[in-house]
């Protein structure tokens, strides 16, 4: 079985004002059967989701999960939590036979378990409550041991795994191995405890100084042994004397001296700790003989891990079978890594799954994403917008005509996706929804119109009449336009390219100028600039990253200057304003 779903009420960041409908949820999140990895920016309700199932399910590792007033909505008095399990097998079900629901009819009906905790708050007290299930609202209790069957892995993101692997008093370590069906059920006949057997006997030999046979032999633990019954002597009197007894001759005792470390790893660091943490964990998830829930959370999956570890990481939990993860990240790495269908973005109080029955992606999307979805690509996920440009001069142009506007794209959070071709769609869907509630990131896409001015004729470039090109560029453009959907718009240039646009400048084209001649010096731009420029675009020989560099460059340097020289690019007629708009819509203003 596996957890297909979970639905919160005025849960953390999940609520509206008012009473609680059951029957709008204000998160109501579908899961996969494998793995699933939580991604957005910060306090976006990734934690909150793993906490709301840890506080049903409860965990092995005995975490102390409470409820606090925190948990309930903006000062509402009541949260409901929901859970779904499906795909129960038969040797599953039969735990929960007065709990399940159907669904289908007849020989097609499919088992469902749900579950429900709904807490309520009165006069500043939480009112005690328990997880109880059933197809109904209300549901019924469930039994301790029924609630073992269900307890999750967990993984708390600012893990300390050297402390839970050494030997201890109820070590994490100790705790794995107990339940493993290796020891789980062999308390009294497992191998182990007849190996510790003969060496607490051994142990308690060496200090009453006698051999295996019980004959006397003279050793260093006798000789301690006698020192100190000389005082016990003193102290109580001579019938008196001490004896050493190795504690511990059960299982868990024994487990609890074990320490597990990395072979030829005398020192092994944080990174090293995490991913044998994380192994020993996954006991839990493989054990042959459990028939229970197989879950595993595990928060901020990269603590402590560089990026190639974390690719491995996740490389190899993707290849796990037959059990469920719920994994949480801010790590692009881990982002691009994985498949899109296994990515939930959270955003604005909902959590987005990435599946093909969720977004308007098609699938040859999919196959190009799992491909060109590079890691700088994946800061997208993270973004509290966004905008996507088909080439490196609008990247590197973007950020210095954000600031000559007053705004720092770095500080709102926006991430620039330079996509390196015009596949727009591949990226731009995963923004788009087949069913409400849509995604609020605002996404912006700066687009060229690609209407020539000019076209060769012959061994000449001829300029193109003035109003077909109007009209043309124009038709384009509204083409254009009606693409953006949602929350998702398309911010094209009203000349042919971006650099196009420069050149038309009223504020920029004089540095468009200037950068353009310093990297093409061997051209004649005195004579006529404007087919200059048209002929090495169409050529495609214009050294684009050079020049939008060097008016980058000249743009922040003009803002450090007490009286600014480049101005008016705020103004609605200048044609570089579609770049403008496309910063101020990515960025909420």
């Amino acid at each position: 079985m596996y957890l297909s779903n979970i639905k919160l009420w005025n849960f953390r960041k999940f609520g509206t004002a008012g009473e609680i409908d059951l029957a709008k949820p204000h998160l109501d999140l579908n899961l996969t059967k494998g793995l699933n990895l939580i991604i957005g920016e910060n306090d976006s309700g990734k934690t909150a989701i793993i906490d709301a199932i840890k506080l049903v399910l409860k965990t092995h590792s005995y975490d102390y999960i409470r409820v606090d007033e925190k948990d309930f909505y903006n000062n509402s008095s009541r949260f409901r939590i929901e859970l779904t399990f499906e795909d129960l097998k038969p040797e599953e079900a039969k735990n929960f036979t007065e709990w399940l629901g159907w669904n289908g009819k007849g020989e097609e009906a499919k088992p469902f378990l749900k579950l429900n905790y709904d807490v309520k708050l009165q006069a500043d007290k939480i009112i005690p409550t328990d997880v109880k299930a059933g197809v109904d609202e209300e549901g019924y209790m469930l039994s301790a041991e029924t609630k073992e069957y269900f307890k999750a892995t967990y993984l708390k993101p600012l893990r300390d795994a050297e402390n839970e692997l050494i030997a201890k008093r109820n070590s994490r370590l100790s705790q794995i191995l107990l339940g493993d069906e290796a020891f789980k059920g062999k308390e009294k006949d497992n191998s182990l405890v007849n190996i510790f057997s003969g060496l607490k006997t051994a142990l308690e030999n060496y200090f009453k100084g006698v051999d295996d046979a019980g004959q006397p032999k003279n050793t260093e633990g006798k000789q301690i042994k006698d020192k100190i019954d000389n005082y016990i002597k003193n102290f109580y009197g001579k019938d008196y004397e001490t004896e050493f007894e190795a504690s511990g001759n059960d299982i868990k005792s024994i487990l609890e001296k074990l320490t597990l470390f990395l072979k030829n790893e005398p020192n092994p660091g944080l990174g090293t700790l995490n991913r044998l943490f994380m192994a020993a964990e996954l006991l839990h998830l493989t054990k042959s003989d459990w028939t229970g829930l197989r879950l595993g959370l595990v928060e901020e999956l990269e603590a402590h891990l560089h990026p190639q570890a974390q690719m491995q990481v996740i490389e190899a939990l993707q290849k796990q079978k037959d059990i469920q993860l719920i994994l949480t990240t801010h790590s692009p790495n881990l982002a691009s890594k994985l498949k899109l269908r296994n990515l939930i973005i959270c955003n604005n109080g909902n959590a987005f799954p990435m599946g093909d029955t969720y977004t308007k992606l098609k699938k040859d999307n999919y196959r190009f994403l799992e491909k060109f979805l590079d890691t700088t690509k994946a800061n997208l996920f993270f973004a509290k917008g966004v905008i996507i440009v088909e080439g490196w001069a609008e990247e590197i142009l973007l950020p210095s005509i954000a600031k000559a506007i007053g705004i720092n794209l770095t500080e709102k959070g926006v991430s620039i996706v330079n996509i390196g071709h015009t596949g727009f769609d591949h990226y731009a869907n995963i923004y788009l929804r087949e069913k409400e509630p849509n995604m609020t990131i605002p996404v912006a896409v700066i687009i060229d119109s690609d209407i020539r001015e000019y076209e060769k004729s012959g061994d000449d470039f001829v300029k193109q009449d003035t109003e077909i090109v109007k009209g043309k560029t124009e038709e384009r453009i509204k083409k254009i336009n009606e693409q953006s959907k949602e929350n998702v718009k398309y911010f094209p240039a009203p000349n042919w390219t971006l650099e196009y646009s420069l050149f038309k400048s009223t504020s920029l084209t004089t540095l468009l100028q200037n950068a353009t001649k310093t990297f093409h010096t061997h051209t004649d731009w005195n004579t006529d600039f404007e087919k200059a420029l048209a002929i090495k675009l169409i050529n495609k020989t214009l050294k684009k990253t050079n020049i939008a560099y060097h008016i980058a460059n000249a743009i922040d340097e003009d803002l450090s200057k007490e009286v600014r020289t480049i101005i008016n690019i705020d103004d609605t007629n200048d044609t570089v304003n579609y770049l403008v708009k496309a910063i101020k819509y990515a960025t909420g203003n």
